[in-house]
This record gives structure tokens, sequence and C-alpha cells, in this order.
């Protein structure tokens, strides 16, 4: 068993030998091929570097014609563009032409717009080849240039090509140096923006505002801007203002548009008459009649505001729509500003003039209106004049607020201070009427006090108080305010009074003057807007109770002397009848005599113009007096028996023709019955005779 395995690992071995001495066999081979091909690759290197010696001389001569290719076709190919824009340019100035001819003969203004822009087109198209040629032309030349330069100094070509290229070369450049500045400045481009300026122009003539003249006639109606041009004619405007503005005339177009818009604008205004504008300094609008300057002030609101609201705001949207598109819409506010600035210029110059015009009363009001209607118009004004190019429209309307606030205050507050000092220098009236200046103050109160009024003149109260006190301050509510300020006044009116009343030497004529003064200012102001801001029961407490008390004062001096001579207590102390009768007759005529001084006072002195309140005191004085007149008479009839006197009914006829001012019938008594005495004599009269009657009378 053993001896058969050690059999089979000697054959195995002497198979490994035999298969390794065939691969040392092989692998002999193998290196005799390798050695063999190192010989061939040998002599293959050595034949292609002979080959790249003598190939290395055409590759160079390949590159340097490809490179000469390229740099002369890259300057090449931009001069061939060159002179297809020149051809380009040429054609378009002959279809310009064309155009300008078929403009020219069009009559119809729709058609007129459209042909203007196929002209516009036009245009355009050659600003845009001669721009092309002229920012290309040195660029090409110069490139041209260096290539003929360099083949000249080279000799890359043959010399036919160098001067045929160089022939080429002066060519461009006389033409280009020739014609571009011709045909950008002398030729039909600059021809055709001429004839676009004179367009433009045409078709801003004929933006016209519509029936400004009819704004001011119905006041009620609302003040609505229009727009101005149809949208065919803003399209042509606006292609016109950019194609000026791309060829350099910006500011011409500007130019053009600010002076016939401000003709169009100003002409529109001057459709309402203004010729109050005129007048502007305030030593020229003293010297006006206040008829006039009322009358112009109210123009002047109304016109303002036709102007912000209608003209310039239509104005504003056709610079908008015109010029916004230029320059991302940096040009047209102040192109809008120029327009409005000189509109504005001469509102503003009138309305600070009226401001600074003298400060008298009656203008207080025309303040207030204006200073209304800046108030009114803020918004609308704001609006207008927005932004950067308006800040100097803007601050001139403020200021011009300002003066209104200033001249309003100055105006009311110096009104008080002539009222305090009694400026107008008269004396007390001499039948103790209502002076001139209680009924002028009080109707300017209650003027002041209305609708109209009230909330203008305490917007100016408070604005002055801020002013004052600073923005921070709380300040009052404006009725307040204005309440406070009437009081004052009337307070001032009332020392007024008070001053004349002491000026009186009869001691009746100041009551008879209190009593028609304070029941005037109490009956004008009460249940009025004057009344409700003050207060019924301060104008009840303060100048009805004066008037009663005045009342009360009159019926004590002038009839309490007469009530009083009357009195029966002395009478009663007389033992003879003769003393009691000779007394008894003494005061009756002393009595009438009185009455016939009191009449003459109440017809030449005294006046009570109040129809209600001369019948209150004729009341309350018939209500004194008649009592102790009919007690007297009734008492001492027979002492009195046979003399002229009056008995109680006409008595009390003829109280009441005293405060009547008219002529009474008195009769006289006989034995029996009443006689018609004179049937024309006065009250003085019938007092007269019966005093003259005395001494033809005998005694009892």
């Amino acid at each position: 068993m053993a001896l058969h395995e050690d059999d089979s690992v000697l054959d195995k071995l002497e198979l490994a030998c035999s298969d390794l001495k065939n691969l040392l066999q092989t692998s002999a081979k193998m290196d005799e091929s390798l050695e063999q091909m190192d010989e061939k690759f040998d002599r293959i290197d050595e034949t292609l570097s002979t080959a790249l010696r003598r190939v290395a001389p055409l590759q160079s001569l390949a590159m340097a014609t490809k490179a000469l290719d390229t740099r002369i076709s890259r300057a090449v190919t931009p001069a061939l563009a060159l002179l297809d824009s020149f051809k380009l340019s040429e054609s378009l100035q002959d279809k310009l032409l064309e155009l300008s001819s078929s403009l020219s003969a069009e009559e119809t203004p729709k058609k007129r717009l459209k042909k203007l822009l196929t002209y516009l087109d036009c245009v355009d198209q050659l600003n845009a080849a001669i721009n092309a040629i002229s920012q290309d032309g040195e660029p090409v030349i110069q490139k041209l240039q260096e290539v003929v330069e360099f083949l000249s100094r080279t000799k890359a070509t043959d010399q036919y090509r160098t001067l045929t290229l160089r022939e080429t070369l002066i060519t461009l450049k006389a033409l280009y140096e020739t014609e571009v500045d011709a045909m950008k400045f002398d030729g039909l481009l600059d021809e055709a923006l001429l004839n676009m300026q004179d367009e433009y122009e045409s078709i801003l003539l004929r933006l016209k505002h519509q029936n400004i003249g009819e704004l001011q006639v119905d006041g009620e109606s609302e003040i609505v801007a229009s727009d101005l041009g149809t949208d065919l004619e803003i399209q042509v405007l606006q292609r016109i203002s950019g194609t000026l503005a791309a060829n350099d005339c910006l500011d011409i177009c500007i130019g053009i548009f600010v002076k016939v818009r401000y003709r169009r604008a100003a002409k529109a205004l001057m459709r309402l008459n203004p010729e109050y504008l005129r007048t502007r300094t305030p030593e020229q609008i003293d010297e006006m009649e206040w008829e006039t300057l009322e009358t112009a002030i109210t123009l002047w609101i109304q016109h303002l505001e036709v102007a912000v609201k209608t003209v310039l705001i239509s104005e504003k949207k056709l610079c908008s729509r015109v010029l916004g598109k230029i320059m991302d819409g940096v040009v047209w506010p102040e192109c809008f500003v120029k327009i409005a600035d000189k509109i504005m210029a001469v509102f503003f110059r009138f309305g600070e003039g009226v401001a600074r015009s003298r400060k008298e009363p009656h203008k207080l009001f025309k303040f207030l209106d204006m200073f209304d209607s800046l108030e009114k118009l803020k918004p609308e004004f704001s609006n207008t004049f927005d932004g950067e190019a308006g800040a100097d429209i803007c601050t001139r309307f403020r200021e011009l607020t300002k003066l209104l606030v200033h001249a309003t205050s100055k105006v009311f507050w110096e009104f008080g201070l002539k009222i305090e000092g009694n400026s107008d220098g008269l004396p007390p009236p001499q039948d103790g009427s209502v002076p001139k200046l209680v009924r002028y103050a009080i109707n300017f109160l209650k003027y002041l006090a209305t609708d109209n009024y009230r909330a203008p003149m305490g917007m100016v109260l408070r604005t002055e108080q801020i002013w004052k006190a600073g923005i921070r301050s709380k300040p009052e509510m404006d009725d307040d305010l204005l309440k406070y300020a009437i009081t004052n006044v009337m307070d001032a009116l009332q020392r007024n009074v008070e001053s004349k009343r002491s000026r009186y030497r009869d001691n009746i004529l100041p009551h008879i003057f209190a009593v028609n003064t304070y029941w005037y200012i109490y009956m004008r102001t009460r249940s009025t807007e004057l009344g409700l801001l003050l207060g019924e029961p301060y104008i009840k407490d303060t100048y009805k109770a004066i008037a009663e008390e005045s009342a009360y004062m009159y019926q004590k001096q002038a009839w309490g002397p007469l009530v009083r001579l009357l009195d029966r207590e002395d009478l009663k102390r007389v033992q003879s009848k003769e003393a009691m009768g000779n007394l008894a007759r003494v005061k009756m005529e002393t009595f009438m005599k009185g009455l016939d001084e009191m009449s003459q006072g109440h017809r030449e002195s005294y006046s009570i113009v109040d129809l209600d309140l001369r019948e209150q005191i004729k009341k309350a004085t018939v209500k004194l007096v008649m009592p102790a007149y009919t007690d007297f008479v009734n008492t001492f009839s027979d002492v009195l028996q046979g003399k002229l006197y009056v008995s109680p009914q006409p008595m009390q006829v003829l109280l009441g023709q005293i405060f009547d001012g008219g002529d009474v019938k008195l009769k006289r008594r006989d034995s029996k019955d009443w006689v018609a005495r004179d049937t024309s004599g006065s009250i003085e009269r019938e007092i007269r005779g019966f005093r003259r009657s005395r001494s033809n009378t005998s005694e009892v």
C-alpha cells in the first residue's frame, strides 16, 4: 500500500518538472521576440522624428494663415455692417421724405395723428441707424486700419489685396468723417426734429380747458377736473417727447411744454375776468372801494378753487401722461410746477396784499372767508403740489394761511380795543337812543357767531393759541375760545356804554340811554347764534337785568317827583277849606307843569325807539301815575271845581300820547259835561292852556 502511494508522487513530480522545462523554453522565445519588437519600435520612432521635422514648417504656415484670416474677418465684418448701416440710413431718409410729404398733405386731424406716428417710427429708426454709425464707426475704422498696417508690414498677402483693403479703409474713413455729423445735425433727421417740435407745440395748443367760465355761474356745482386730449393725442405727444429726449432735445421739449401749457392755463383762467389780480400791493388794496374789494375777494376765493381743482389738476394729469416715462418720471413734476408757479404766484400776491392791508373791522369776515377757503382747499392743494417739486408752492400757501390768521386775530382784538377805548370820539346820543357803535358791534358779533363764521373764527383763535403756547399745549375747544373772545368784546362794549352813560348831565337821559341800549343788546342777541353761544342766562342776567333796573330808575327820576306832588298828607294838615283849595290848585298846576316838561322832554330829548319797550314803559308809567292822579282828582274835585284840569280818563290818554309822540284832542270840564277845546292842539298846548287859564278863573 505504501509503495503504491510513493509511485504516484513520483509521477506527479516528473510531470511538474516537464512543465517547468516547457515554460522556460517558451519564456526564452518570448524574450527573443521582445528584443526584435524593440528594434522595430526604434526604427519607427526614428522615421516619425524625421517626418515631424519635415512637416513642422507646413503646420506653422497653416496656423499663421488661419490667424490672419480670423484677424481680417474681425475687421472686415464690422466694416461691412457699417456699410449696411449707411445704406439703411439712406433708405430711411428717402422714406422720411415720402412720409413728410404725405403728412403735409393730410388735413384730417385723426388721420394726421396716425400718419404722425408712422413718421415718428421712421424718425426713431433713422436716429437708431445714425447712432449705430456714430457709435461703431471709429472702432470699426480703427480695427480696419490696424489690419491694413499689419498686412503692409508683414506682407502676409499679395499687394493687390492689401491695396484693395487700404482703399476701402480710406473710403470708409472719409465717408464716416463727412457724412455722420451731416446726417446727425444738418440732414433730414435735424429737419424732422424741428418738424416734431412744431407738431408738438401745435398739438399742445389744441388741448383746451372747457367750460371754465361756467363754473363761477353755478356756485353749487361740484368742480371736477377733466382730462385734456384724446388717447391718440396723448400717445403722439408721448412719442414726440421720447423722440426729442432721445435726440438731446429734452430742454427744448420741456420749454415748449411749459410755455404752451402755461399760456393755455392762463388763458382758461382769464375767461373768469380776474381783473382784480392786477391789484397786488397792500397800498393799492387800501385805495380800493370796499364794495370793489369785497367783490374781488369773493372772486379770488372762487377763482383759486377753480384754478387748483380744475385747471392745475388737469395740467398735472397732462404732464404726467405726456412726460411721465422720460427719465423714470423725474422730469414731469418739475415741468408741472413751472406751469403752476406762475399762476399761483398771482393768486398769492393778491391774497398777501389783502392780508397785509389795513386791519379794519369790516374786513374780518372776508379774512375769514379767505382763511376758510384755504382750509377747505388744503387737501386738494397738498395732493396737487406734492413731492419735492411743489415744496415752494406749499410753503407759500402756508405763509398766506399764517398771514390770514394773524390778520384775522389782529382785526378781532383791535375791534375790542377800539370799543374799549371809545374810539368813535362821539358824545353820547342827545336823545338817549342806541349808539351806532353798539348797533354795529352787536350786528358784527351776531354775524360772527353764525354757522358761516363761527367755525373758521374758532379755528383761527385755536391756531393762534397753539402758535403762542406751543404744539405741546392742550388747546381749548373752538367754541369755548370764541365764547371767551366774544365775551371780552361784549364786556368792552358794556364798559363803553357805561362810559357814555356817565357823560350825560341830565338826570333822566342816562336811564333812557341805558334802557334803550341794554334792551337793544338783549333783544338782538336772544334766540340767535350769538345768544346760544354766550348762553341765554348770561344774556338775561347781564343785559335784560340792567335794562329793567334802568327802566326802574327812569320811573323813579322822571315820574316819581310828579307822583309825590299828588301826595295828600300835607293837605290833610290844612284846617281851612280855602287854604286846602289853594294848595290843591298849586299842586295840580305844578303837576301839569311837570307833565308839560316831561312831554317836551320826550318830544325833544327822550327817544325810546323800540315799540315793545316803549309800550312796556308807557304801561308802567300809567300804572304808576294814574292811581295817584285819579285819587287826587276824585278827592279834591270840589276844591278844583270850575278850574281847567284833565279828568282821569283823558289823562291816561294824555300819558299814552306822551310816549307815542302824537297829538291828542283834550276836553275841559264845565259845570256838567266835557266840551271840545281845541281839536288840533298838541299835548303841550293843552297843558300850557291849563296853566294860562288859571289867571282868568275865580278862586273858590
